[in-house]
């Protein structure tokens, strides 16, 4: 039985920690947007999830990614109504040995926050649930996103290029900035035989993790921060864009002002430490030990792995990352290639 993370209350005082979530519901998507609809892909899952932890000193921001397949034991919830945005009277039963986006399937918010509340040891003061409309809106509203990658990239799935030309800063907007953050199947040409990428679900939270931060100093650059009309316009791209609970405009724009001295170089993104394979369910197993040591550099703002110093960078906050990324605790891409052989020995019945 997996123990909670548990760290005292006092050091998180003054702690903001936002709970992202990137909901996979088709509801309100337009035949154009190439994501299906509500009746094709009912309900709605957790394709997404990150905290953004801010400390009271306002120095530094960690964003920690967790796997959507992450094994979880989901605890006694609320029945969510996705389409309603609403709770019911209905309890969902806990159950063992879950993937973590079903956690918000069944229960909303409030059942991926206990969730995740519970594997970080983090009081959440703040969820941000966006759906696929809403984020293309919150990048639109800061003119596109510049991102640059390695290597070409093309959806399988949705038979289309996200970027062509590598190795040059290339803006996306709308729906080439939605594709980029959500594809999980790419590869480097429409070709049968073409290279793709082996890291599958990990890639897309590589990506997410670039994006995010191109994102994240865009808005607290002068150009936007600076500018009272840009921030407001930014701000409330983001609230309509979004639902979510314990959070205001004004709370946006007060934190985003308390921001604007942090570095980009200070915006740290981090994955949960898992074995790195999936297990006999296709599910990934958190490794414990190494997530509460994580946590606990994250609480009491002590070096977190791979740092130096409390003020050191880590890798994937950068813009270009190293030729062999580091996805998680020195987990390589090697890991990926074995992980998709295991998912596919998975599917073929075949024991690992």
């Amino acid at each position: 039985m997996r123990t909670p993370v548990t760290v005292g209350k006092s050091a998180q005082l003054g702690d903001e920690n936002f709970l992202l979530v990137g909901s996979d519901t088709r509801a309100g998507a337009d035949a154009e947007d190439g994501v299906g609809n509500a009746n094709q892909v009912p309900g709605a899952r957790s394709d997404t999830v990150m905290v953004a932890h801010i400390p009271k000193d306002r120095k530094r921001v960690v964003m920690v990614s967790f796997p959507r397949d992450l094994e979880i034991q989901r605890p006694e919830c609320q029945r969510y109504d996705s389409q309603k945005g609403s709770y019911t009277d209905a309890k969902v039963p806990p159950s063992k040995n879950q993937k973590l986006n079903t956690a918000f399937q069944v229960g909303g918010p409030l059942c991926v926050t206990k969730v995740i509340q519970n594997l970080s040891g983090l009081k959440i003061n703040h969820f941000v649930g966006i759906d696929f409309n809403g984020f293309k809106d919150m990048v639109d509203a800061v003119d596109g996103v510049s991102v640059c990658v390695e290597r070409p990239m093309y959806d399988t799935e949705l038979k289309t290029w996200i970027v062509q030309n590598p190795g040059q800063q290339v803006d996306l907007k709308g729906d080439a900035a939605l594709n980029f953050v959500r594809a999980r199947h790419v590869q480097d040409s429409p070709a049968k035989d073409a290279k793709g990428d082996p890291t599958s679900d990990y890639g897309r939270i590589k990506r997410q993790q670039r994006f995010l931060s191109s994102l994240l100093r865009k808005a607290m650059s002068g150009q936007v921060l600076l500018d009272p009309g840009k921030l407001t316009g930014f701000v409330n791209a983001f609230t309509k864009a979004t639902f979510g609970e314990g959070i205001t405009s004004n709370d946006l724009i007060t934190l985003s002002r308390s921001l604007q001295n942090v570095a980009a170089g200070k915006i740290t993104f981090i994955t949960v430490p898992t074995v790195g394979l999936p297990n006999d369910r296709g599910n990934e197993v958190l490794r414990d030990k190494d997530n509460k040591a994580l946590f606990t550099a994250v609480i009491n703002e002590t070096p977190l792995p791979g740092e130096s110093d409390a003020g050191a960078p880590n890798p994937q906050a950068q813009n270009k990352p190293p030729d062999q990324e580091v996805l998680q605790y020195g987990q390589s891409a090697v890991d990926g290639r074995q992980r998709d052989q295991r998912r596919e020995d998975l599917a073929r019945g075949q024991p690992g």
